[in-house]
């Protein structure tokens, strides 16, 4: 109940931003849109719209880490975290209370992006709800990117690891505008070693059916999310010692 009390607290929080929610979901969709024209005016298949709404998914999550890291490093900028000290929560009770009002908000980000694909010709069938379930891991792990960089730094600064830094790291090593295989070598190696082009693979291979090679890159994914959000706890819980 007292973590459920706190992500109370943090929705109203996040609700009272409206302009930022706002360009979190509506910047992925202008992107969206974008391409799809580019797509119908060109006469090779570049960007079809059951390979690109998984990568635009991904790229529309990046913005949830700036969410988290701005709720708690404005927290941490006050003396609210200070009084919520004196509370018996633990490290994984407040990493909790931030991340459950966030989670919401990433599958509804997730979920509008889906019924804007379906207007420029993707399919409705089961296989693309499997495809939102699949990307849910990704959340988490923006979620926990988000809360570590707020854990550590000043708001400003989360503004640029999340805002910039964290946003194109997604954009450019998940292949969401293109295949990776066709620049290959390094870069190819640096993207699979990071979570975005697993996100992306396991999402479009949810869509297309090819059940088979959904968890070989889902596993790299539930791996980063689980590994980020216990390093989350652990940098809150020295913060906390370090505060009180």
């Amino acid at each position: 109940m007292k973590v459920l009390t706190f992500a109370a607290r943090n929705s109203k929080e996040i609700l009272r931003e409206p302009l930022n929610l706002a360009f979190g979901i509506g910047f992925p969709l202008v992107i969206l849109l974008l391409l799809s024209i580019i797509q119908a005016n060109i006469p090779v298949e570049l960007f079809v719209i059951d390979k690109l709404i998984p990568g635009i998914a991904v790229f529309g999550l990046s913005f949830i880490s700036t969410f988290s890291g701005t709720l708690i490093a404005t927290d941490r900028g006050t003396s609210f975290l200070m009084r919520l000290f004196t509370t018996p929560l633990t490290a994984s009770d407040y990493i909790m209370g931030y991340t459950l009002p966030l989670l919401p908000m990433a599958l509804l980000q997730i979920v509008i992006s889906f019924i804007a694909a379906f207007f420029l010709g993707l399919p409705l069938n089961l296989n693309v709800l499997l495809s939102i379930v699949v990307l849910i891991p990704t959340a988490i792990i923006f979620i926990g990117f988000g809360l570590l960089a707020g854990s550590i730094f000043n708001e400003k600064t989360v503004g640029n690891i999340c805002g910039a830094l964290l946003t194109n790291l997604s954009a450019w090593l998940s292949g969401a505008w293109f295949d990776l295989d066709l620049i290959g070598g390094w870069f190819e190696g640096v993207a699979y070693l990071l979570p975005f082009a697993h996100a992306v693979d396991a999402s479009r291979a949810a869509i297309s059916g090819d059940y088979t090679s959904i968890l070989p890159h889902l596993w790299w994914v539930i791996g980063y999310a689980v590994a980020i959000m216990v390093i989350a706890i652990i940098v809150f819980r020295k913060k906390m010692s370090g505060d009180k």
